[in-house]
């Protein structure tokens, strides 16, 4: 892994900001959805488990927990409510009954398309209001997000 040129006050400084806005950014994505979304908006981990069930549907509760940083018996209780909520299906493993593979239901799929249009949709309106130069910037640096995402969670293992 190549590292970086800049001084140990430039990374600490790009640090805080990122932890100053990236939940700055979260929260205001979170507010104006909350007042367009026809219904009570599901809490960040239902839809972070949402999205993954819905990429990855048959995941296991276990590799559910790996994938978003949460211990097996939270994303379990999880689990229990969404299905309660009739957002997930648990359907038992053929081979292993003590193992269950997590299935979005069709409001669940309606629900995370209806939530991530509505931010992507006030995400859009925010950057058409950018100079072409932070436009460029903001694309160069999804890139590094990723990134910083993909240590983050492999320093968690």
């Amino acid at each position: 892994m190549t590292s970086s040129s800049a001084s140990a006050q430039d990374i600490d400084h790009v640090a805080a900001e990122l932890v100053a806005c990236l939940p700055a950014l979260c929260r205001a994505l979170d507010r104006r959805v909350d007042r367009e979304f026809p219904h009570p908006k599901p809490p960040e981990a239902q839809l972070a488990l949402l999205r993954l069930v819905h990429t990855q549907d048959g995941v296991t509760v276990r590799e559910a927990a790996d994938a978003l940083l949460m211990r097996p018996n939270n994303v379990s209780a999880l689990v229990t409510q969404m299905v309660g909520l009739g957002l997930l299906e648990r359907r038992p493993d053929p081979a292993d009954k003590r193992i269950a593979h997590l299935h979005p239901t069709a409001l669940a799929r309606q629900r995370v398309t209806e939530v991530d249009r509505l931010m992507s949709a006030h995400l859009t309106e925010v950057l058409r209001a950018l100079t072409d130069g932070e436009l460029d910037a903001l694309g160069s640096a999804v890139g590094s997000l990723h990134s910083v995402n993909r240590l983050l969670h492999a320093r968690t293992d």
